[in-house]
Parts: C-alpha cells; sequence; structure tokens
C-alpha cells in the first residue's frame, strides 16, 4: 500500500524521510547513470517502504567535479539527469504516491563555472565582484591565513586574472560565496523560490553553517587537550580535524539569514527544512542554535551518529545532549548518508551478524525521538562496496587514498534484480560497478523472502507509524548498571518501554521500578525477548518493547 504522508504544515516532525541518491538510483537511458526518469520508475518502492518523504541530493546543471554539489545553475536540471519536465513529473508521481519531496540546496559554494563566479573573478570592480570571498596575499606570496579545505590541503586557491586568492572549503573548483554581500543572500533566496514555486515540499541545506566567514580571516588556532574534539567531519587521516575551526564557519552572522530563509519558506504553506551540520565536537550545540526558537530552520542532522560507535552509551549520549540543549527544536537521525561508509559495514563485529545488526539498527532508529533517514540501500543492509583506486570517483578518495577510500564505497548503484546485467541498474556501464555480494541482496530477492532485511524495514516503519508518540511523543531514558539502551516513549496516555541490547551476548535486566508491563508488544524481527517475575531477558543483539504503566 502506498505511504500516506501524515498532514498539515508540521508533517516533518517525526518523518521518515528516503534519501535518494540520483546517479546511482535507477538508470533509464542505458547510459551508466541514473536519472530523474528512474526515480519516477522506483517512486512506487519507495512508497512500498511507508516513508513520508525523499530526499534528492543534487541534480542540478554542474560540471560534476563533485557529483553534483559544485552547482553551475540552482535553476534547471543537468542533462545527464533530465529535464525539469522531468522533475514535474517525479513530483507529480510522488505526490500522488503520498510521498513529500525534499531536494538538496548546496549554497555554501558554487562550482568555478557558474556565471556567477565568472563575473566575480573577471575584474575587482565588476558588479559581482564582492559575491566570493576575495582576499590579497600576504606579502610573501603566501594564502591570507591558515585555513585548510576539507577536501585536502590550504582553502585558498590564486587567480591570476584578480591576483587574489579565493576562499574554498572543499575542492578549488568550488570557491565559496560571501554572504556577507546582501545582494548574494537575495540570489540564492530566489533560487529556493524558484523550486517553492515548482511545488517541492523541503530542503535540504548541505553545509548549512559553512555560510559565513570571519570578515577579519583571522587564523584558526589548533585543536586544543581541552577544546571539544575534531567530531566525524572529516577522517582522521586529514589535518582539517586538527584545527579548532573558530572562523572559517559558524559564525554568528549565520543566525540571521537562517531567519530570512525560515521567513521565505513560512510564506508557502507545509514547507520544512533540514540542515547538514558539520562543526566537530560543537555539533549538537551548534544545532540547538539552529533549530531554537521556531523562526530558523525546521530540523538539523549532525554527524553524531554516522560514525562506528553502535553502543547503548554512545546512542544515549548523543540524544541526550540533544534533549538537554535543545528544548523547542527538532532532529533528524541517521546512521548513514552518502557521505559516510554504510552503518553495517561501521557496526558490524563479523559478517555473519550483519543482517541481525542491519535490523536492530533501523529498530532503534525508528524508536527514538526525532525524525528519521534512510539512505538508499540500507533496507537491503547492503555493505559498504570495496573498490580499487582505478574503480574511484570520488576526489575526496583520490586524494587521502589508500588511508581514506572515500565516499564512492556508499554511491555504488542500487541493486534491483539479481541476474541482471549491472543488478538491474542499467543496460549501459555503470558510472561505478555493481558488487556480487550487492547483487546476491537486489530487492527481487528479498521481496521473495518474508523474513529478509527489507521486509523488516517495512514492517519496522508501520510499527512506528501505528504508535503516535514513536513521531513525536515524550522520551525519557531509564538509568541501569547495565551496557543496554532503556527508555520510554509517551503521548496521549499510552507509554511505550524499549529495551535495545546492543551487546554480543545475553544480559538480563528488571523491569524499572516503578514500572509494569502491561502487555508485551513484540517489535518486528525481535521475539527471543522475554518477561519473566519482573526481569527481561534479551539475547544477543536483541530488543524489547512493551506497554506500561505505573
Amino acid at each position: 500500500m502506498a505511504a500516506e504522508a501524515r498532514s498539515g504544515k508540521d508533517w516533518w516532525r517525526g518523518a521518515v524521510i528516503y534519501q535518494v541518491y540520483p546517479r546511482s538510483f535507477q538508470d533509464m537511458t542505458g547510459d551508466g547513470l541514473g536519472d530523474i526518469k528512474g526515480i519516477t520508475e522506483r517512486l512506487p518502492y519507495i512508497a512500498s517502504l511507508g516513508v513520508d518523504a525523499i530526499w534528492l541530493s543534487p541534480f542540478f546543471t554542474s560540471p560534476m567535479a563533485d557529483m553534483g554539489y559544485d552547482v553551475s545553475n540552482y535553476c534547471d536540471v543537468d542533462p545527464m539527469f533530465g529535464t525539469l519536465a522531468d522533475f514535474d513529473a517525479m513530483m507529480e508521481r510522488a505526490h500522488a504516491l503520498g510521498i513529500k519531496v525534499i531536494i538538496d540546496q548546496v549554497i555554501s559554494h558554487t562550482s568555478d563555472k557558474h556565471p556567477w563566479f565568472e563575473e566575480s573573478r573577471s575584474s575587482r570592480s565588476n558588479p559581482k565582484a564582492d559575491w566570493y570571498v576575495w582576499a590579497d596575499a600576504k606579502p610573501d606570496g603566501t594564502a591570507p591565513n591558515n585555513w585548510l579545505s576539507i577536501f585536502g590541503g590550504p582553502a585558498w586557491e590564486w587567480d591570476g586574472v584578480r591576483k587574489q586568492y579565493y576562499l574554498h572549503n572543499f575542492l578549488g573548483s568550488q570557491p565559496d560565496l560571501n554572504f556577507h554581500t546582501p545582494a548574494v543572500q537575495d540570489a540564492v533566496l530566489d533560487a529556493v523560490r524558484f523550486w517553492l514555486d515548482r511545488g517541492v515540499d523541503g530542503f535540504r541545506l548541505d553545509t548549512v553553517n559553512y555560510y559565513f566567514h570571519d570578515k577579519e580571516l583571522r587564523d584558526n588556532p589548533p585543536l586544543g587537550h581541552d577544546d571539544d574534539g575534531p567530531g566525524l567531519d572529516a577522517p582522521d587521516v586529514n589535518p582539517y580535524g586538527m584545527q579548532q575551526h573558530l572562523y572559517d564557519k559558524t559564525q554568528p552572522e549565520n543566525i540571521g539569514f537562517l531567519k530570512r530563509f525560515r521567513a521565505l519558506l513560512d510564506s508557502y504553506e507545509g514547507r520544512s527544512s533540514v540542515g547538514e551540520i558539520g562543526d566537530g565536537g560543537r555539533s549538537l550545540k551548534t544545532l540547538a542554535a539552529y533549530v531554537s526558537d521556531g523562526d530558523k530552520l525546521h530540523m538539523c542532522y549532525t554527524f553524531d551518529l554516522l560514525g562506528p560507535d553502535f553502543t547503548a552509551s554512545h546512542i544515549r549520549h548523543c540524544v541526550s545532549a540533544f534533549q538537554d540543549n535543545v528544548r523547542d527544536g527538532w532532529v533528524c537521525w541517521a546512521f548513514s548518508n552518502h557521505d559516510v561508509k554504510r552503518h553495517v559495514s561501521r557496526f558490524i563485529e563479523q559478517e555473519s551478524e550483519r543482517e541481525r545488526v542491519a535490523k536492530l539498527a533501523i529498530a532503534v532508529l525508528a524508536t527514538l525521538r526525532g525524525s528519521i533517514c534512510l539512505y538508499q540501500g540500507e533496507e537491503l543492509a547492503l555493505p559498504e562496496a570495496e573498490l580499487e583506486l582505478h574503480e574511484l570517483r570520488d576526489p575526496y578518495g583520490i586524494r587521502f587514498w589508500p588511508a581514506f577510500k572515500g565516499r564512492d564505497g556508499c554511491r555504488t548503484p542500487m541493486p534491483w534484480t539479481a541476474g541482471a546485467p549491472n543488478g538491474g541498474f542499467s543496460t549501459g556501464q555503470p558510472w561505478l560497478p555493481v558488487p556480487d555480494v550487492h547483487k546476491a541482496l537486489a530487492v527481487d530477492v528479498q521481496e521473495a523472502d518474508d523474513a529478509s532485511v527489507l521486509a523488516h524495514y517495512r514492517a519496522t516503519l508501520a510499527f512506528r507509524k501505528a504508535h503516535d508518540s514513536l513521531y513525536d511523543g515524550g522520551l525519557t531514558f531509564l538509568d541501569t548498571n547495565q551496557d543496554i539502551l532503556i527508555f520510554t516513549r509517551e503521548k496521549a496516555g499510552e507509554r511505550l518501554l524499549f529495551l535495545f541490547n546492543l551487546r554480543r551476548g545475553p544480559q538480563s535486566v528488571p523491569v524499572p521500578k516503578g514500572l509494569t508491563v502491561s502487555d508485551v508488544l513484540p517489535l518486528p524481527g525481535f521475539d527471543t525477548a522475554t518477561l519473566e517475575k519482573g526481569e527481561i531477558r534479551l539475547e544477543a543483539l536483541d530488543a524489547f518493547c512493551g506497554r506500561v504503566s505505573t
């Protein structure tokens, strides 16, 4: 049955969002690259999962130096993906299936092929001269300061025409827009308005804390022992994590722009926003500032759950830190996306437990307080693809190979049909290979198995949808001397108790004091936990749910 998006202006609160990486989802033309018609073709599958919305990674006109995150025209579809008419048809079909459509907005930087940058670099006196971050060299010719690019090396590139450096937090071909210039803010908001007028339901804001830089271009200090850690913004092989990023991002002026952005969205009915925050150890604090008071972003996500730690203490710490800092805002949780190693490969200790870990991970995610984001293929328990250097397309991975293999391992094509060429993704040579291990996990294989991870995802999301408390009810952690995740979710008189044993051995836990389990509600896929004489026993990687009263 088609998914039915929650109605009203707050549809996003507690929504389940499915991320589509367009170039790897479905190719309808045989050129080896996914396209918008392919997304339209597979929308019934997405609807069958029971999600509320899709998030589309960039499909805008781009030279594709960073796979579309280098935009050269914010208001058109790149020909490799199709046309605006294809997009409109896709969105109409999604809405007919009850699916909201969220699209990426990459506005911290553009491609160096964008007409704005081509004009800006032409002279120091043209109308767009201050639309990007330009600065003179130091007297010895070196860069203006010590800021680093996430993709390696200095965050400054020399331009011979202007005889100045320009700032790029990512590739040298991705110059940063200067948000201190009011006309820049107006221009990007005009691009947002273009898509609002076409009927999109929301926006995912890429690198939302990177919009403003310190006007004085002060050096970042080194990361001290007492500072918040480097977080998961960059792998530990990258010197980017050796700085405390006080001046190159997360500037106070960003709050004012986010208020302008929210005001624009609020002038349309039922539109939403989710921001990506990469701010090291202070990410949750930044998130709190960006979602507070109902006048900035609707929700944000950080990289806190996108690392290798799948333990009760870590999950409790992240969720508690958000709840302690945010009283009136909202969060979006995820274990995987297009930027990180697939979570079953991060979380498993041995291959034999991959399915069990995949099922437990979605059970945890679906019961946390917040919206959740799923990344294409995780519902199949796809492991990270192992690629050779010559197969990589990601400039980040190529730069840091072999210590860091980049992001291509999570971006390989979606396997639809095990026996078809390229897993049914394309009749042509795909832009990244489809591993044999992925073909064995193809959709058609799992559709035929009631015990598959795919079936489990559908059942778990249906369980979530059946309980309003799991969308926006309160969450309270319960103390225990065991390494186990225990919390309650409560709304409108229903109170549910959840226990998750993330360890590789059985655990027994007494029913928390003051609570009585009136009804056991087995979570889909987890029927081995038992309740006897006031004690809950869980097997390894097991879960329990019960309706409780005080």
